[in-house]
């Protein structure tokens, strides 16, 4: 196939594969998944397939970070400092991923989703970071976006694995002043009451 992967027809077909994936992965394991049931489901050939994805691994990464990255709409989010409206809606967005994932098979795949949700959350706030003009040591920056990206995941999967019923914006909440202020506001508060 010649012409540029930003060519229309080029971005309907990709759009077709990853959207055929998607549809296979309600029905079946990942790992009953072949290039050729994709090939079938998004009617055309495996070479075409291969034009657009090394493997079938790759078309999960991509897919998933695809995903993700609509979740989360990142350029909404590149001109916003970090507060707490700005938390809640990654962290909503994080869970409303997980939680159309939980209704696929994906087991088999869990350290995949953990590494795109992890990844792309440590770009947000990295960005988030150097917009809000803060100096000084860039890998401070960047070591801050990797605590707050693993942090929110991590509180991501405990919301999901223990808090049936709390909604994602009334579990993050409360830890969000600790997020935004650091630890010392909880000895702050505890020594006025």
């Amino acid at each position: 196939m010649t012409g540029s992967k930003t060519d229309p027809r080029v971005l309907r077909t990709r759009k077709l594969i990853m959207d055929s994936f998607i549809e296979l992965s309600s029905e079946k394991e990942f790992k009953d998944i072949t290039v050729k049931d994709i090939s079938a489901e998004a009617m055309i050939n495996r070479a075409t397939f291969y034009y657009h994805f090394e493997d079938i691994y790759d078309l999960l990464d991509k897919a998933l970070s695809e995903v993700l990255l609509i979740n989360l709409d990142c350029n909404h989010y590149q001109n916003i400092e970090l507060n707490e409206e700005m938390l809640v809606n990654i962290f909503k967005a994080v869970t409303n991923f997980q939680m159309s994932l939980s209704n696929r098979c994906h087991r088999g795949y869990e350290d995949t989703i953990a590494r795109i949700i992890r990844e792309q959350l440590e770009i947000i706030f990295y960005k988030v970071l150097l917009k809000q003009g803060l100096t000084g040591d860039k890998q401070a920056l960047k070591i801050t976006a990797v605590m707050l990206s693993w942090g929110l995941y991590g509180a991501s999967v405990e919301w999901r694995k223990n808090s049936v019923g709390v909604k994602p914006e009334e579990f993050i909440k409360p830890a969000i002043p600790y997020i935004i202020s650091g630890i010392d506001v909880g000895s702050t508060n505890e020594t006025k009451e």
